[in-house]
């Protein structure tokens, strides 16, 4: 969602007493009246310093103008990203005081928000607790597995120690009584994206947790790793490894659609580290995941490992995806269940169109190595593909395959992962389940 500032530059005017803030075109402005929440740099007409400077300060608080000066809202100001504010605040010239008491209150309301909808359970005990900009928290995400909590600040604006420390003591007190009281309660680790903490110019943040559970010694290693249960499966977590916070919470549900739908021999590319191949080994005869990350598929098998009763022959595989299905299609492999669960192909909008190539490939090589009757489960986890467009995908792949494929499911991220509808972005996760004739 973070790219690298474009030459062009927002011209600077002179301070004025409603500074800092920035004076947007009028799409732009559109488009936050319709409920968008971001400004990107191409659509800042002008930046208003405050008054006593020549610049506006990195992660500064910012009223967000239109061109007429009728303010729209306060947003955090990011002076790298292309996404240059984050809408906070309707309200114009918000201070930082009110705008932490209004974290503090969005963080209550989103983890309330997930006792509803992800309570956690000896089936789960693991889910995103915070989700930026889908809770009304742009730049703050929250991953909890089992007793390790994985907090991640992503903007200049909220990579700050004001908000580091109230999320701190609202996550501490908040989720001290879990599931597991002998562990202590949480560990709370910040653990920054590398390529957007690049792209936002935010220093790495201090060694050690954010807070440890009560009862360990000062002179403990701090707690990195544990073990956490999504629908009844065990999995393994370090906090020191992986992509993302560790894990894809967003998949856990259709993990366990894709477990109710498959059968036989079950082929799942993208494995990572097994979600959805030992998911599917609970009714399946045998089970391949594939991948390119060999470090992934040690961990998918000590996730194996830790699940005993599965019954299914299961075999990890080193391997790039293209290559393999070209050369399972050239050699007549046939499967019963295929899931193909890619990273995203498209990064930006300009790369939608060779990301459109790469998920025709898939689903049609996919689509020609199932056995009549047989499940493919595919997904995208682009926000630049939209479902419609992936969809059409998937047809023109049936199509050219001369197969009748029948749309079971379309499933997306779950309640824990919420959408804005005013912000298409947060629908980034589509899932669907078809079957082939």
């Amino acid at each position: 969602m973070l790219r690298k500032v474009e030459d062009r530059a927002p011209r600077v005017v002179t301070a004025q007493p409603h500074g800092p803030a920035a004076a947007i075109t009028r799409r732009a402005a559109d488009r936050l009246r319709a409920g968008h929440l971001w400004v990107y740099r191409s659509d800042i007409e002008s930046l208003v310093p405050p008054i006593g400077a020549t610049e506006i300060q990195p992660g500064a608080l910012i009223t967000v103008m239109d061109s007429r000066g009728i303010p729209l809202g306060t947003g955090l100001y990011s002076a790298a990203s292309q996404i240059a504010v984050r809408i906070v605040s309707n309200e114009a010239a918000l201070p930082r005081t009110a705008y932490l008491e209004q974290l503090r209150e969005r963080v209550l309301a989103a983890l309330a928000l997930r006792d509803e909808v992800a309570p956690e359970s000896m089936e789960d005990d693991a889910c995103r607790l915070i989700f930026s900009e889908a809770d009304n928290l742009p730049g703050i995400v929250a991953d909890r597995y089992n007793d390790l909590v994985i907090l991640q600040l992503l903007t200049q604006g909220t990579a700050q120690d004001d908000v580091r420390n109230l999320l701190t003591e609202v996550l501490r007190d908040r989720l001290r009584p879990n599931i597991h009281p002998d562990t202590g309660g949480i560990t709370l680790w910040e653990r920054p994206d590398p390529k957007i903490r690049e792209l936002e110019q935010l220093a790495h943040p201090a060694p050690g947790p954010l807070h440890p559970p009560h009862h360990q010694d000062t002179t403990e290693t701090p707690q990195l790793t544990t073990i956490f249960t999504i629908n009844g499966l065990r999995f393994h977590f370090d906090a020191g490894s992986g992509q993302k916070t560790g894990a894809f919470l967003d998949q856990r549900l259709n993990y366990a659609a894709a477990a109710r739908y498959a059968t036989g021999s079950a082929l799942d590319i993208c494995t990572y580290q097994g979600g959805f191949a030992l998911h599917m080994a609970q009714n399946c005869r045998q089970v391949t995941g594939v991948d390119a990350s060999l470090s992934a598929l040690e961990v998918a098998d000590r996730n194996r490992e830790l699940n005993p009763d599965l019954q299914a022959q299961i075999e990890w595989l080193e391997a790039d995806a293209f290559e393999l299905l070209r050369e399972y299609e050239s050699t007549g492999q046939q499967y019963d269940t295929i899931v193909l669960d890619p990273p995203a192909f498209a990064k930006s909008k300009r790369a939608a169109e060779g990301a459109m190539r790469g998920y025709k490939e898939l689903n049609l090589r996919a689509i020609k190595m199932l056995r009549p009757g047989g499940t493919l489960i595919t997904c995208s986890c682009s926000h630049h593909v939209p479902l419609q467009e992936f969809t059409e995908v998937v047809s023109s792949a049936a199509s050219d395959a001369g197969r009748r494929v029948q749309l079971l499911e379309t499933r997306g991220a779950p309640p824990d992962h919420p959408a804005i509808l005013t912000l298409p972005e947060t629908s980034y996760l589509k899932c669907l389940i078809t079957r082939v004739g």
